[in-house]
């Protein structure tokens, strides 16, 4: 992985909801770790659905080891926000009588970019050596586009909103990470398919307006395979499906590439379910992508 990608300290994968937005983080912290690099993959659903693409058991909120220079933890914000509180206040038990209390728990819940904040502020420690086993990178597993968008831009928004103290602070630290092209990366998912593509066009326009930056690379997942034109197919032929599907993939890739100057990765639709087979089968097919986006 030559690509100016593989080294960055934070890579924040994002996109439409079933594009393989899951897919492509496991798939990124393999390519790292092929490399040389110690990845983390940082996931917040707590569905956890990582665990069956790295091979591991469930995180349950723990650092796991997912192979050689891998790692996973399922992240829940909540805890995240309760372990600042318990930094922030050296007096064990007000922490803890503060963390109890339902008012803070109502604080938590509606407090625009909280959660947010802590889901990066926990990146940022993590690549910083304080928790975990020492990583190059953390894989954020983001939450789809618009939300994505929204945790991206939560660091300015708490640091505008609070002004002045240690909390205030610590988002404009975090933003600082985000904005820093050299640290921070965004790749998003999506599909050769009207709708994806034409959200994954607005997401690179909110993120140019909210965050200040675009994507720095688009991959496309499940692209079905060229057709083999010599063959024409035949009345109620079932591969004339084949041919459809790959025409609608090649006028959304145009679309896309029209619209979307940036760097874009195609990986082949996978005969697979989700599992460290078809990680490792991605890991090949991203990395020529990757190559190509670091001479560009």
């Amino acid at each position: 992985m030559t690509s100016p990608l593989a080294g960055r300290e934070l890579l924040v994968v994002t996109g439409k909801g079933g594009v393989g937005k899951s897919t492509l983080a496991a798939v990124l912290a393999r390519a790292l770790a092929a490399r040389g690099r110690r990845a983390l993959v940082l996931e917040v659903d707590p569905r956890e659905t990582q665990h069956v693409l790295l091979d591991t058991a469930p995180s349950d909120g723990e650092i796991l080891p997912a192979g050689d220079d891998v790692w996973l933890q399922n992240l829940r914000p909540r805890d995240e926000i309760e372990a600042l509180v318990r930094r922030r206040i050296p007096i064990a038990l007000v922490a803890r009588a503060v963390a109890a209390s339902p008012v803070f728990h109502h604080f938590v819940e509606s407090a625009p970019g909280l959660k947010e904040l802590a889901v990066l502020g926990h990146a940022l420690r993590v690549v910083r050596g304080e928790i975990g086993p020492g990583v190059d990178t953390v894989v954020l597993d983001a939450p789809a586009t618009g939300h994505g968008v929204s945790l991206l831009a939560a660091p300015l928004l708490v640091a505008e909103v609070l002004g002045n103290g240690p909390v205030a602070q610590l988002a404009r630290e975090i933003a600082a990470f985000v904005a820093a092209g050299d640290r921070c990366g965004v790749v998003v998912a999506t599909l050769a398919e009207e709708m994806p593509v034409q959200e994954t066009l607005e997401l690179a326009e909110m993120l140019a307006t909210r965050v200040g930056r675009p994507p720095d690379l688009v991959a496309v997942n499940a692209l079905y395979p060229e057709w083999p034109r010599r063959r024409p197919p035949g009345p109620g032929d079932a591969l004339d499906l084949w041919r459809q599907r790959r025409a609608v993939n090649d006028e959304e890739l145009t679309r896309l590439r029209r619209h979307w100057r940036g760097a874009v990765a195609e990986l082949p639709l996978i005969a697979a379910d989700a599992g460290p087979a078809l990680v490792e089968t991605l890991v090949a097919a991203l990395a020529p992508a990757l190559a190509a986006e670091g001479s560009a």
